[in-house]
C-alpha cells in the first residue's frame, strides 16, 4: 500500500515525507525538481533511516503521470502539493500557474477516478477567504474571488475536486493552510527558497545571517496592534502531521462527506514585528528593518479558527511562533555553513 506525495522533495512535502515515514507508510515522491533540491532526499533518509522512492516526473505530462499510475498500481491514497506557489509571480505569469497548478490536477485525479477507490489530500490555503470579515477565520467563512492566479488556482481545484468526487469514488479532504514555517528540529529539511524569498521568514533569516542588508516591512499603517500586517503562522512539522492524521481519517473511512474542508493554523495571529520580536529572543540577533509602503495585494490580518480540526481531526498544533523561529534560524545556519 503505497502513499504517492507530489511535490514532496518541497517545504511542506517533504516533512509530510518524514511525518508519514514515522508512521511507518511507504512513501513514493513524485517531483519534477524545478523548485526542490535531490538532496533533500538524503535528508529525509538521515531524518528517518529510509529513503522513500523517487520519481522524477513533469505532472504537466499527461503520458508520464499515466505510465506512473501504471508502474505503480497499488496506490493506496495521494497526498498532493505539486504546485507554483508565489502569489506576485502569478501575476507576472498567469498562463504558468493556470498549467502547472490545474493541469497537473485534472491529471491526477483523471487516473484517480479510474480506481475502485482513491484518497486525495489536497494543499490549499487561506488565500481562498481573501480579506475575510470576521477572525478567526472559520471554514464556513465564504470564499472571496480570488486576489491572484495563484489564489484562483486554490480555488479551482477545490471545485475540481468536488465536482469530481460527486460522481467518482475518489474522496479527499481540502487542507487550507495559513502560513507555514520553521524546519525539522534535526535542521536536515527545511524551507530553500530558490532566489529572493517570497516569505517573511526566510527573509528574517537570511538578513540575520547577512545575506541580505535589511528586511523590508510592507506598511505600518495596517488596523492592527502594532500597525503591521497579521498572519497565523504555524509550524510546519505539525502541518505535516495534519496530513497524517487526515490521510488515515480517509483511509479507515472516518469522514462523513466524500469532500472536507479543514483550516489548519494554530488559531493565533502574529503581526510582522511581533514575529521580528521574536525572532531577535530566540537567535540573540538584531534585524535591521526598514517600514516601506504596502504590498499590492497583502490583506490586513488572517488567522485561523481551528475548532474542526480539533475536534473533527483530532489535531492541533504543539509547536510555538518561537519554536519554529529557532528552527528557522538553527536550518539557516546549517545550510549556509555547509555552502562555504
Amino acid at each position: 500500500m503505497k502513499i504517492v506525495v507530489t511535490g514532496g522533495l518541497g517545504f511542506i512535502g517533504s516533512h509530510t515525507v518524514v511525518e508519514l515515514q514515522n508512521e511507518n507508510f511507504e512513501v513514493v515522491v513524485i517531483d519534477n525538481l524545478s523548485n526542490s533540491s535531490i538532496e533533500v532526499l538524503d535528508g529525509i533518509e538521515r531524518i528517518t533511516g529510509k529513503k522513500p522512492i523517487f520519481e522524477q516526473i513533469d505532472l504537466r505530462d499527461k503520458a508520464a503521470v499515466h505510465s506512473f499510475f501504471k508502474k505503480y498500481d497499488d496506490v493506496a491514497g495521494v497526498i498532493h502539493f505539486a504546485a507554483s506557489k508565489a502569489v506576485g509571480e502569478s501575476v507576472k505569469e498567469p498562463l504558468l500557474y493556470y498549467e502547472n497548478n490545474i493541469a497537473s490536477l485534472v491529471y491526477i485525479l483523471q487516473e484517480l477516478q479510474q480506481k475502485p477507490e482513491a484518497n486525495f489530500i489536497f494543499s490549499s490555503s487561506c488565500t481562498v477567504y481573501g480579506q475575510a470579515e470576521v477572525m478567526p477565520i472559520a471554514e464556513t467563512t465564504p470564499v472571496q474571488t480570488a486576489m491572484s492566479p495563484y489564489g484562483n488556482t486554490k480555488q479551482i481545484g477545490e471545485e475540481i475536486i468536488t465536482d469530481v468526487a460527486k460522481v467518482s469514488n475518489i474522496n479527499s479532504i481540502l487542507l487550507r493552510y495559513f502560513n507555514p514555517i520553521g524546519a525539522h528540529d534535526s535542521a536536515e529539511i527545511g524551507e530553500l527558497p530558490i532566489g529572493v524569498p517570497q516569505n517573511l521568514v526566510p527573509f528574517i533569516t537570511q538578513t540575520a545571517y547577512g545575506l541580505r542588508e535589511k528586511l523590508a516591512v510592507f506598511g505600518n499603517d495596517y488596523p492592527t496592534i502594532d500597525g503591521t500586517a497579521v498572519r497565523d503562522y504555524i509550524h510546519v512539522v505539525d502541518l505535516a502531521k495534519a496530513h497524517v492524521v487526515a490521510l488515515k481519517r480517509l483511509l479507515n473511512k472516518q469522514n462523513t462527506d466524500k469532500v472536507e474542508t479543514f483550516n489548519l493554523g494554530t488559531g493565533k495571529g502574529s503581526s510582522v514585528l511581533e514575529v521580528i520580536k521574536a525572532f531577535e529572543k530566540v537567535s540573540g540577533q538584531k534585524l535591521n528593518y526598514q517600514i516601506v509602503g504596502r504590498r499590492e495585494g497583502d490583506i490586513t490580518e488572517a488567522y485561523a479558527n481551528t475548532e474542526k480540526a480539533n475536534s473533527i481531526l483530532g489535531w492541533k498544533t504543539a509547536l510555538s511562533l518561537e519554536d519554529a523561529l529557532a528552527s528557522a534560524w538553527k536550518w539557516e545556519n546549517k545550510v549556509r555553513n555547509k555552502q562555504q
